[in-house]
């Protein structure tokens, strides 16, 4: 992603935990864009995540559930 880049913006209805709700409002204005943030880090994360084990399953075979042995 370049310095500018900005993806394109898509109004959505979400329920949330109002506990969540109380405590993404707490620091005042903007609380959509630090969900924003929370969800587009935990995607990368998980994206990234997901590419790494492909990449280890094609490196190295493993069985069931993480176990180098037979069955589980």
């Amino acid at each position: 992603m370049g310095k500018f880049y900005r993806p394109k913006k898509k109004p959505v209805t979400m329920r949330l935990d109002s506990d969540v709700i109380a405590w993404l409002k707490a620091d005042g204005r903007g609380y959509q864009t630090k969900a924003n943030r929370l969800l587009r880090h935990a995607m990368t994360y998980f994206v990234t995540k997901k590419k790494l084990a492909g990449f280890e399953s094609r490196t190295r075979p493993i069985g069931k559930a993480g176990h180098s042995k037979g069955k589980v």
